[in-house]
């Protein structure tokens, strides 16, 4: 039985993670499932830390925002028109907006309605947040083809189709 996290495994993690002054972020109720050896299933500095640990060890992983979500981006916040959107909209909503290239969508939360106006943010909600992640190894099996093939797990707390 393989327990140590070599590229191809298939590692499922319990985890919590809390912002910089401790606020619980996620309580990891689910355990992360994920393929270890750059599949992109987890942010890569925790993946690099997890490389060659075993089953039942624990990590402490601070990441910094351009480690996690990415930075604030002022940019992304804007106030529209209240016409624009369905009278029945409330803050917390959040719609997919194509960018002006045509290239990618961005998720758009409607964080403040006033006055007619709408403002709406593309930032992820852990932007410029740096993350505290506590870890312990809770399974490390080898994958199968398979998964490799398709880049993800599959099965209990994985992918399916």
């Amino acid at each position: 039985m393989q327990t140590e996290i070599i590229k191809n495994s298939v590692v499922t993690l319990n985890y919590t993670v809390h912002d910089a002054d401790g606020n619980m972020v996620d309580d990891g109720h689910h355990p992360l499932t994920y393929l270890h050896g750059g599949y992109d299933g987890i942010f890569p500095v925790i993946e690099e830390a997890l490389h060659g640990k075993k089953t039942g060890e624990k990590l402490t992983i601070k990441l910094q925002p351009e480690d996690a979500f990415g930075d604030y981006d002022e940019e992304l916040v804007m106030v529209e028109d209240a016409a624009l959107f369905p009278e029945n909209i409330e803050v917390g909503m959040s719609f997919e907006r194509v960018t002006d290239d045509g290239e990618e969508e961005i998720i758009y939360r409607i964080t403040d309605i006033a006055e007619g106006k709408v403002v709406v943010d593309g930032n992820h909600p852990l932007a410029g947040v740096a993350l505290v992640f506590d870890l312990t190894v809770a399974d490390v099996r080898a994958a199968t083809a398979e998964e490799i093939g398709h880049g993800h797990v599959h099965g209990p707390g994985g992918h399916h189709h």
